[in-house]
């Protein structure tokens, strides 16, 4: 029976590994465009729980008018507001919670990258060294060691220099958040939400000063990924609001 550590090498980090250097090869060397590459995989892969994950958005979006009434005849009550909320979703056969899933997904995903990022980058012969014993016999992967770290600004196996990456991973992670974030009329849950909209963001866009360019690279592509397949899925912004320059009220983004 295979080991904890051996059934990750086998069935997770290895084949991300391999894909990777693959990848590089085909993309004419490019590294950075291997992540980017794979980002368009997983997303693919992970398009059944996207897809759920983006009709339960849309038909919170539709209830919000009998949430809101919901929250006006029990605000007072909140035990009868939460088993109303609670039976509004049973009967839309919603979950509230079904837009974390696709991140609980890609969590082995982003630690299998990290360390294929590291391995592949090999710099030493001992690491060089490390590597094959993890490299499929494909021909491909063969011609494609070793690899070059550098695309366009970055060093891939070291952090961006410039915070470049760390906005871009933060701006796009809290535009999202704001995308499917519903509003609630609890004022404890209103602040917790933003709280979580503004710690999100900023723990990840502070990450990226910490790992490497690479897993930020992946990070960053994701999120557009996802903003984009929001936005055409669900017809608009969703809950995201913008202020017009000719109005003085906030108008949801369409």
């Amino acid at each position: 029976m295979l080991a904890p550590l051996e059934l990750w090498y086998l069935i997770i980090l290895e084949p991300i590994l391999n894909v990777l250097i693959a990848l590089s090869h085909i993309l004419i060397g490019q590294f950075g465009l291997a992540i980017i590459a794979l980002t368009v995989i997983v997303r693919l892969v992970s398009w059944p729980l996207t897809k759920r994950q983006l009709s339960s958005t849309k038909a919170l979006q539709d209830m919000q008018p009998k949430m809101q009434e919901l929250q006006k005849k029990y605000g007072k009550n909140k035990q009868k507001l939460q088993q109303e909320m609670m039976k509004l979703y049973k009967e839309a056969g919603v979950n509230p919670l079904g837009c974390l899933w696709p991140m609980l997904i890609q969590f082995p995903i982003w630690i299998a990258l990290y360390q294929s990022i590291m391995r592949a980058l090999a710099t030493t012969p001992e690491n060089l060294l490390a590597l094959h014993r993890h490299l499929y016999s494909w021909e491909v992967v063969r011609q494609a060691i070793p690899l070059s770290s550098r695309f366009l600004w970055l060093n891939l196996g070291e952090p961006d220099p410039y915070f470049i990456l760390a906005i871009i991973v933060g701006g796009t992670m809290w535009v999202q958040q704001k995308m499917t974030q519903a509003p609630s009329a609890d004022p404890r849950q209103q602040s917790t939400t933003r709280m979580m909209t503004m710690m999100m963001p900023l723990m990840f866009g502070m990450l990226t000063l910490m790992f490497p360019s690479g897993l930020a690279l992946f990070w960053a592509a994701s999120n557009v990924i996802g903003i984009a397949t929001q936005y055409f899925f669900t017809g608009g912004w969703g809950y995201l609001k913008f202020r017009s320059p000719f109005q003085s009220t906030p108008v949801q983004g369409r």
